[in-house]
């Protein structure tokens, strides 16, 4: 059985997902969390000293991520690039779910191509677990039915797209298919960690991974979820910190 979460390749991580910072990580926070997504180099100077990035250190990464394709600049204003504003559009639905009532059907998706290969079976895979559905085997997916989005037209050419009810009881079908303990206990982990960082390199780090981790929070319907789930509660955390770092950037706006 699979366990489904999200690969994250990236470096490694401790159990609560935190991860050293850099001043590439530190400039797509920042870009990631305002709207729109661009920002003056002179308010990126200012926002990542308190991170211990110094103005050459942010300038060399800042001319790295615009040769990758992170970033885009038109004179002295750095802005999010197309694929990484689809990253930032996914992690808004992550801290601001669109949910409906749920009725009992659960979304379901049947891979039907065949002769793929490697990079294009792991493409849709991470498309398929980006909408939050879960792989029941090898090439069916489901999720319940209680996302307020349709599944995408592009997804009928590779698979057949329905809604069932499946007859295994909704509450341990959602728990087979999801690390929900896992899931729960490092949510905890990281409001306990916020609670305890006072400095704002530690904030940061630690609200950086609070979002990585939504990514991967299943968003359930309530009555499939364990007591104390703690999603809620670490959206609420984040969405308090993104505020404060807003207010941060109008004041230092106006120096």
């Amino acid at each position: 059985m699979r366990v489904n979460v999200p690969a994250e390749p990236e470096q490694e991580e401790d159990p609560a997902g935190l991860r050293p910072l850099s001043a590439r990580s530190v400039v797509l926070s920042l870009l990631l969390g305002v709207h729109p997504p661009e920002l003056p180099v002179r308010d990126l100077v200012r926002l990542v000293e308190p991170f211990g990035v110094g103005g050459s250190t942010l300038r060399a990464a800042l001319s790295r991520m615009v040769a990758a394709g992170d970033l885009r600049r038109t004179d002295a204003v750095y802005r999010l690039s197309d694929r990484l504003l689809a990253r930032q559009h996914r992690q808004d639905e992550a801290v601001h779910p669109r949910t409906r009532a749920w009725d009992g059907d659960w979304e379901t998706v049947v891979v039907t191509a065949t002769g793929r290969g490697p990079a294009e079976r792991a493409e849709l895979r991470a498309r398929l677990t980006a909408l939050r559905l879960a792989e029941l085997r090898e090439g069916v997916w489901l999720r319940p039915a209680n996302l307020d989005r349709p599944l995408p037209t592009g997804l009928r050419q590779v698979a057949l797209t329905c809604t069932a009810r499946p007859d295994e009881p909704p509450r341990a079908l959602a728990a087979r298919l999801w690390p929900l303990a896992d899931w729960a206990a490092g949510a905890r982990s990281l409001l306990a960690r916020a609670s305890r960082a006072d400095r704002p390199a530690d904030r940061f780090t630690v609200y950086a991974a609070a979002v990585r981790h939504l990514l991967a929070d299943p968003v359930l319907p309530p009555e499939l979820l364990p007591a104390d789930w703690p999603g809620d509660a670490l959206r609420t955390a984040y969405t308090g910190y993104r505020r404060e770092l807003g207010a941060a950037l109008d004041t230092r706006g106006t120096d």
